[in-house]
């Protein structure tokens, strides 16, 4: 869903994405009680949730700060936040949630290797490699937090050294146009990755699309460069984006156009920095916290505008839905702006049948979508809703004791039946709110 822009949003972005935390922390502060004192009218609505927020600890226009403004803006009952290979930004979620009253769950996704599974050859998740698959665990204690990032931070270098030869190849087919990225020096600054951050392919665009900036006026010199320069597809809707010549997102928009046309181009298959699915599942279960298969299904039109249509698992759900069964995944989170009515039916009733639990999120990272899911507000939804604040239960519960968590043995013992068993953590998690409050 893409939505007007804020002025507010322009207006706070440098207070709210300062490179210190301790200083955006105490902005948002300022900022909440300016805006209290105003009366500022908030839409707060039961099903406003989402649990998939991406942040500058991997890419996003949001720093875990802003996010949590950007949360309370939009009447967000729940913030999720859900970074590539880290959970370096969680804390300052927290501290940030805890500041605008709004509660938090913890996630971290990455890109898996199902190389060993019926899964091998296939396009799964990822529109970039085939048997590699985006996967995430949700419902991160606290406690859990620093082994989490600890068993990703190999990954993370692994992944540098990639980067570092995909920009070398990038500047191959940047040579005939004049144009050239170094990687410590255009690529590295933009991430958080001295913060424990990741470093992605979005930074490497975003880099280039600065480049192409400073070379051409916004408008139809950077049209046209793309255009006839390097012979990209540019939907209507980015189209209208590049002609304004007031856009403040402007190096966002060509990001979109330059991932959905170029990324296939420069792309190096990822090897070393992929962990082995079971192994990914294995430290969700030692950890207490719940593994779920991240569903993309076919892409027509992108929400964000940076994907070209592509089939995806649709055309073998019920194996994949069988093969992660199979390797111990406990859920499926899915993004509903991203898909159609059938496609999302098709997954809940899959779900049923498999006995998953059922995680929603908005895959937040860029500036011009939604926070919020307004199809959530269909009754046959609310499940998704109720999983938002079982997520909070569980991530209290197993703070405590990691026996207590929703998919523990002893927790299945006790409440066998999913559903019900979902409403138990619920009330846990609405019981959580109130004691802070």
């Amino acid at each position: 869903m893409v939505v007007e822009i804020d002025n507010k949003i322009i207006k706070y972005q440098e207070l709210l994405n300062d490179r210190d935390p301790k200083k955006r922390l105490n902005n948002l502060r300022s900022i909440l009680e300016e805006e209290k004192a105003e009366q500022l009218p908030r839409k707060q609505l039961d099903y406003y949730i989402n649990n998939h927020i991406h942040t500058t600890f991997s890419f996003s226009y949001y720093t875990p700060v802003m996010s949590m403004w950007m949360s309370s803006r939009y009447g967000l009952q729940i913030a999720g936040i859900m970074d590539h290979n880290t959970i370096s930004g969680a804390r300052e979620f927290m501290l940030a949630g805890k500041i605008a009253g709004i509660p938090t769950t913890k996630g971290v996704e990455c890109r898996a290797d199902f190389s060993k599974t019926l899964l091998k050859g296939r396009f799964i998740n990822n529109p970039d490699q085939r048997s590699i698959a985006y996967v995430a665990i949700h419902g991160i204690s606290d406690c859990q937090i620093d082994r989490i990032n600890s068993f990703f931070a190999k990954y993370r270098r692994e992944r540098n050294k990639r980067n570092i030869l995909m920009v070398q190849r990038l500047n191959e087919i940047l040579e005939p146009v004049s144009l050239s990225l170094d990687f410590y020096h255009d690529v590295l600054p933009l991430s958080y990755a001295q913060y424990g951050g990741t470093v992605t392919e979005r930074h490497i665009l975003f880099a280039l699309a600065q480049k192409i900036m400073t070379r051409f006026s916004k408008g139809r010199e950077v049209i046209e460069f793309l255009q006839n320069k390097f012979k990209m597809k540019i939907s209507n809707r980015n189209l209208t984006y590049l002609e304004d010549k007031k856009n403040d997102f402007y190096a966002y928009d060509i990001l979109n156009v330059l991932k959905s046309n170029l990324v296939e181009k420069f792309y190096i298959d990822a090897t070393t920095e992929c962990p082995d699915v079971k192994d990914v599942l294995t430290l969700a279960d030692e950890t207490g916290s719940i593994s779920a298969y991240a569903y993309l299904g076919d892409v027509t039109e992108s929400v964000t505008g940076d994907k070209k249509a592509q089939k995806f698992e649709d055309a073998y759900l019920e194996l994949l839905f069988d093969v992660i069964k199979k390797l111990g995944f406990k859920a499926v989170t899915y993004m509903p702006t991203r898909n159609s009515i059938t496609q999302i039916k098709r997954v809940q009733c899959l779900c049923k049948k498999y006995g998953f639990f059922q995680i929603c999120g908005e895959d937040i990272n860029s500036p011009r979508q939604s926070f919020i899911c307004e199809i959530l507000k269909d009754q046959e939804l609310h499940n998704l809703v109720d999983a938002a604040w079982a997520l909070i239960g569980h991530e209290k519960r197993v703070e405590e004791d990691l026996d207590e968590g929703l998919f523990s043995r002893k927790m299945i013992k006790k409440y066998p039946d999913l559903n019900e068993r979902v409403q138990v953590f619920k009330k846990a998690g609405k019981n959580r709110v109130r004691e802070r409050v």
